[in-house]
């Protein structure tokens, strides 16, 4: 329905971040449901159907969040790290992930998943395991909760202040738990979003709260974190240091320093100021030199176009010195001199953009101490 285009193009462009479809019911070609997380949606689509004269057709509207999250509408991640599917099954392609401890908008539920929206604002479906629904009061609660961030790569988390007790799950970097109490002076009592309880070695957490106020966001700080990541294996979806892609690497490496950032690739280069790095459409190797600064991020088109409407397929940390870090079958660095040992001819070809994150305002940039999935302020 040419209506239902119109409507999506002026409300709900990308998926990713904004839903709106248009589904039969009942095999009812007269009678419709339009599923929108967009409220003026809703109105403008009825003045359409209005303006069309169409009075033969029913569309219920479904607005979302809709009745079918029960009043929960948001829950917080209760896996290491949960995995966000584009379709509500087993079998759908993996679309992105979210760690423990991470607020999500629950949206609605179907066939045994949520569909959900991440602090950065992508939607998806989530198995409803994953996920642990709270009311308004219990979401206030965790929040005004002492929490601890683990910081080491990996840990885990056993059932007593003891390595050789029963494991309660892994844990990675970036989860978030509540902390209780201190057990002794090597454990941490702390409590999961499901209500579990566990204890973590001290040396894996900080106080949550600490560790965000210390934040400084700086380029060495970010290019630290992202060194931490080599050698990771390339995981379609992944952002975690289970396994990251070319744009989970760069939100994680821009997460660990209290900075939340576009999911994808696509969506990171429309962040940010850009960099002047072409010349003609062509990397200008010496201006890029002259004008990027390390923790610019860099992008790629994928095969040899580098028109305006490149569609933007990679990313990557630039380290400086022409070196930049980035995954690519695993976490490695590469750079764009032709001279370099490192170099690396097909990224290189299709660079076709810069965008730099670090001292702008932009609100797709948000910090962490100031994000309401992350703090009360």
């Amino acid at each position: 329905m040419h209506i239902t285009e119109q409507t999506r193009g002026r409300f709900a462009p990308d998926k990713r971040t904004a839903i709106l479809e248009l589904r039969p019911v009942d095999n009812n070609l007269n009678s419709f449901q339009l599923v929108t997380t967009e409220a003026k949606a809703e109105e403008y689509f009825n003045q359409l159907l209005v303006k069309q004269g169409i009075s033969n057709t029913k569309v219920k509207i479904n607005l979302l969040p809709d009745s079918s999250v029960e009043g929960n509408i948001t829950g917080i991640v209760n896996l290491s790290v949960a995995n966000l599917r584009v379709a509500p099954r087993n079998q759908a392609e993996l679309a992105s992930q979210v760690l423990l401890g991470t607020p999500l908008d629950l949206l609605q539920r179907a066939n045994g998943y949520y569909r959900v929206r991440t602090p950065e604002g992508y939607i998806s479906w989530v198995s409803a395991s994953s996920v642990t629904p709270m009311t308004a009061s219990e979401l206030q609660q965790w929040h005004a909760a002492n929490k601890v961030i683990v910081v080491s790569d990996f840990g885990h988390a056993y059932t007593e202040p003891d390595i050789q007790s029963l494991r309660v799950s892994d844990l990675v970097m970036g989860n978030i738990l509540i902390a209780k109490q201190e057990s002794d002076n090597a454990f941490i009592n702390v409590q999961y979003p499901d209500g579990r309880n566990a204890y973590v070695k001290r040396e894996l957490v900080r106080p949550f709260d600490e560790w965000l106020g210390m934040l400084k966001p700086t380029a060495e700080s970010i290019i630290s974190t992202a060194k931490t990541m080599m050698g990771l294996p390339y995981l379609w979806g992944g952002t975690s240091v289970k396994g990251v892609d070319c744009s989970g690497f760069t939100k994680t490496a821009f997460y660990m320093n209290g900075i939340v950032i576009p999911r994808d690739a696509s969506q990171q280069v429309l962040a940010g100021h850009p960099v002047d790095i072409l010349s003609a459409d062509t990397l200008d190797t010496e201006k890029a030199l002259r004008n990027l600064k390390p923790a610019d991020l860099l992008f790629f088109a994928s095969g040899s176009n580098r028109g305006p409407d490149a569609r933007i397929t990679h990313v990557a940390l630039y380290l400086g010195n022409g070196e930049f870090i980035h995954s690519a079958g695993t976490v490695r660095i590469n750079s764009i001199l032709s001279s370099a040992p490192n170099f690396d001819d097909f990224q290189t070809r299709t660079l076709v953009a810069a965008r730099r994150y670090l001292g702008e305002t932009d609100p797709a940039l948000q910090s962490m101490s100031r994000h309401p999935s992350y703090s009360l302020n």
